[in-house]
């Protein structure tokens, strides 16, 4: 049986990657040091014979063996990786590190939960992996964009210098069930806002553009890339359908069935204006295109919100 590690395991990618992998047969250990991560994800796993759980920070050593390491750890909301920017950067670079040490001594393959983040604000559109991106380097969003830059790097080198087995994911924006309430993301806050009956926030003029990928596509494509024999370059994975952010405020409200107005707020520093993945490797090289449009997406994480603020 295979013996898989997954970093940020209880986060909202990090549980339901684990949920497929405990289904696929894998035996799992979940590392997680909670900053962002909730036990609620995990907790339907707990007495399961196939899952191990382990509080630990990946800025600290640890030693494990294992066949598979998903490096998924790491703030990816605004609002949690700009609470202690020094931590989210020593996260992404001091972590992968110390997870490709680990990789490098028990020679196991390593996927890197990386992000479209990386492209920054881009001038190339839509964004293939050839574009080396658009980032300030100096920024309040450049502990996450530059931290993930970084990691990629590191991954390379470590695969040249160290002939470790490497994968790389640049993950673009992801919404579904197990998003935390708050996530402070676009998704989340218009479910959030219409469930309760308030009034959409829109930053900017709300024609900046974004692609949203439902939760269950993006973990088939993270466990096709992770089981490729040989895909050491990054792979986008995200939906290449381009909505503006006035037209998710728009289908959300209609979803929710609310009569709620939009109003509008200045938009942050170094938002990106436009964001869509060219997705043609991981068509050609694992197969892989989602599946989920954004209202079937949409109905499935309002529904998933409804409950939780039900409890709340």
């Amino acid at each position: 049986m295979e013996r898989v590690l997954v970093t940020g395991g209880a986060g909202f990618l990090g549980s339901h990657l684990i949920d497929k992998l405990i289904n696929n047969g894998s035996d799992i250990i979940c590392l997680d040091n909670f900053f962002t991560g909730s036990k609620e994800n995990i907790e339907h796993l707990v007495d399961h014979p196939n899952f191990e759980l382990i509080r630990h920070d990946i800025t600290l050593p640890i030693l494990l063996e294992v066949d598979k390491i998903y490096n998924m750890a790491c703030p990816a909301s605004p609002i949690h990786y700009q609470y202690n920017a020094v931590k989210t950067i020593k996260t992404s670079v001091i972590g992968i590190i110390n997870m490709l040490g680990m990789a490098k001594r028990v020679k196991s393959k390593i996927l890197q939960a990386s992000t479209s983040e990386v492209y920054g604000d881009p001038v190339e559109h839509p964004q293939t992996e050839e574009y080396w991106g658009n980032v300030n380097p100096i920024g309040i969003r450049s502990c996450y964009d530059e931290g993930k830059r970084a990691a990629e790097c590191l991954m390379m080198d470590y695969h040249r210098m160290n002939q470790v087995d490497i994968r790389i994911a640049r993950i673009f924006n992801t919404y579904g069930p197990r998003m935390a309430l708050n996530d402070g993301r676009v998704v989340s806050n218009f479910i959030i806002q219409a469930l309760r009956d308030n009034d959409l926030t829109v930053y900017g003029d709300g024609n900046q553009t974004r692609s949203f990928c439902y939760v269950d596509d993006l973990i088939e494509g993270l466990v096709l890339l992770m089981d490729h024999p040989t895909e050491i370059r990054p792979v986008n994975l995200g939906n290449d359908e381009e909505f503006t952010i006035l037209e998710l405020a728009e289908t959300i409200r209609d979803l929710v069935g609310t009569k709620i107005s939009i109003c509008y707020e200045p938009l942050p520093s170094d938002d990106p204006t436009q964001r869509r993945p060219v997705i043609t490797r991981a068509g050609t090289e694992l197969g892989w295109a989602p599946s989920t449009n954004l209202r079937q997406g949409l109905e499935k994480t309002i529904k998933y919100f409804e409950e939780k603020l039900s409890k709340a």
